[in-house]
């Protein structure tokens, strides 16, 4: 499991491991100096070919410190290295202040206030310089990164050299590490080497754009280091990763029903197709049986494009309670392309909140509770009073709202989460999802490239596709249709909430990369036996 902190949880476990004694503050930051360097040659083997000239940048604590310990082994390199810091070198912490001295001994300092005035139009002005190493701020913002640093933000400009990197120590400076939110205004990195484990601003919002690169860099701290500062598991944010096959196999003494039947509620007549890409990914995902529901009208229109997805009648909320009183009927998707008004009628009979009596019996005091995926028209239907549809929701329920589905039902949330920060740490997506989880009463994806996923006990997790797994080829009409269908159809196989919509969310991307360019949402079903498959071969043999 891949975990990912926030600023406060990553200075609590250094804060752990200083005082339990197993290493020491300036131990700790030699190690994040050498791996800031050893990344840099990794990355730019060039560099390593002959000396060059480098700027570091350092501000007023620890990340400064680290920038001084750079600064340090890139001039044992042979390197000319011109170090600014901005702040007073009196009242740098005790650890880099030793480092301020120590690169004292080796070179100059030139020492720039916070005062905008105190920029100087030479500062970036360095001929040949190759390397820009941003040891500014890093996790420890917490105002808005402007006044001189807004010429730094345009480095690449003023030193008017397309082939200058510019590496950030931990995470660049304007970036917030828990929001990935710009406070003002942020150094763009070309890579952006952090420690111990990634922050949450790496993956959310504006990280990927800002920090280039990701390098993780061990510097020495123990897992037991993390006992003392006791963070409960609810609170650390996992990355969803690779599922085991085991979790998606097929036993051979299983049949179609031991894998559950899915329900795909279908909209008016012409509006069925977001329905089927549901219906034939929860198919391909494995779910034993899947019908699509609809109305008399739309039967034709169906039965001409399904074969092995069945169609089930109901015309109207009484047909649909009836259609439910089949408990094998284990899985539900509403939303994709139902239309609103038959959203409102719907839904409630679906959550088992709004069934009529129906073949003369009175209704169940305790409905079975389904497993429920709410999508798109579903979701839109209750967001002049989304307060109705949380009082239906239950454990089993899963929401999959976008941005804008995401705003209707929970205004607040959004307007925080869309209003421009003045502080750090900003309100961040993972904050919203995990209060929205909390306010609905089951599972919540919101989704994006930085996908957030979260139940209301506030277990959350990031199912990011970004870095090495872009896949922009998802923005494309459907595509959140068969999201929803995958979600479905591992319900329907048994899987909980947050299990599914974290092993959806997972495969939805992995198709998407393992098809490419070109990509409609038509094409991601097909791509499941191919990821399955990958998932087998990579899956640990049995002993014998």
């Amino acid at each position: 499991m891949t975990k990912l902190l926030t600023a406060e949880q990553m200075r609590g476990i250094e804060t752990a491991a200083i005082e339990s004694g197993s290493v020491t503050g300036l131990e700790l930051m030699e190690r994040a100096g050498r791996g800031v360097v050893e990344a840099v040659f990794a990355e730019w083997p060039d560099l390593l070919q002959a000396s060059h000239i480098a700027v570091v940048l350092c501000g007023p604590g620890n990340n400064g410190g680290d920038g001084f310990v750079v600064a340090r082994l890139l001039k044992e390199w042979g390197w000319e290295v011109r170090v600014f810091l901005y702040g007073d070198p009196d009242s740098l912490p005790p650890d880099a202040r030793a480092n301020y001295k120590r690169w004292r001994e080796l070179g100059e300092v030139t020492v720039r206030d916070i005062d905008p005035a105190s920029l100087q139009d030479d500062d970036l002005a360095v001929p040949g310089c190759s390397l820009i190493v941003d040891g500014l701020f890093g996790t420890g913002l917490t105002r808005p990164f402007r006044g001189p640093f807004t010429a730094f933000a345009q480095a690449r400009d003023l030193s008017d050299k397309k082939d200058v990197r510019v590496v950030a120590i931990d995470t660049p400076s304007g970036l917030c590490a828990d929001s990935g939110r710009i406070l003002d205004t942020a150094i763009r990195a070309d890579m952006s080497v952090t420690f111990h484990a990634a922050k949450l601003g790496h993956y959310l919002d504006r990280g990927p754009s800002e920090c280039g690169k990701i390098v993780l860099c061990d510097i020495g701290l123990k897992p037991g280091s993390e006992s003392r500062p006791a963070v409960p598991p609810d609170e650390i944010v996992r990355l969803v990763e690779r599922p085991a096959h085991a979790a998606l196999a097929k036993r051979a003494d299983h049949h179609k029903y031991s894998h559950g039947h899915a329900l795909i509620l279908s909209g008016v007549p012409g509006t069925g197709g977001a329905a089927r890409l549901a219906a034939r990914a929860a198919l391909r995902i494995g779910a034993g049986l899947v019908s699509v529901v609809c109305e008399d009208a739309e039967v034709a229109e169906h039965a001409a494009q399904l074969t092995a997805i069945m169609i089930k009648r109901a015309n109207g909320a009484a047909a649909l309670a009836a259609l439910l009183e089949d408990e094998r009927l284990n899985a539900l998707c509403l939303g994709p392309g139902l239309g609103v008004d038959r959203a409102r009628d719907l839904v409630p009979v679906a959550l088992g909140a709004g069934d009529p009596p129906s073949r003369g019996r009175a209704r169940s005091a305790s409905p079975p509770r389904r497993s429920v995926v709410l999508d798109a028209d579903a979701l839109t239907a209750f967001a002049e009073a989304p307060a109705d549809l949380f009082a239906m929701l239950h454990e089993r329920c899963v929401l999959t709202p976008h941005a804008g589905e995401f705003g209707r039902l929970f205004p607040d949330l959004a307007e925080r989460l869309d209003a421009t920060p003045t502080k750090g740490p900003a309100y961040s997506k993972v904050d919203a999802t995990r209060e929205a989880a909390a306010r609905a009463g089951c599972t919540i994806l919101f989704k994006g490239p930085d996908t957030v996923i979260a139940e209301p006990s506030g277990q959350a997790s990031i199912n990011a596709a970004r870095y090495d797994r872009a896949a922009p080829w998802l923005a494309t009409a459907g595509s959140g249709d068969v999201l929803a269908g995958f979600i479905t159809g591992l319900l329907a196989r048994g899987m909980s909430p947050m299990e599914a919509a974290e092993t959806g969310a997972w495969l939805h991307v992995e198709c998407a990369r393992a098809f490419g360019p070109g990509l409609i949402a038509e094409d991601l079903p097909e791509r499941i036996p191919e990821v399955l498959r990958d998932l087998e071969h990579a899956a640990p043999r049995r002993a014998r």
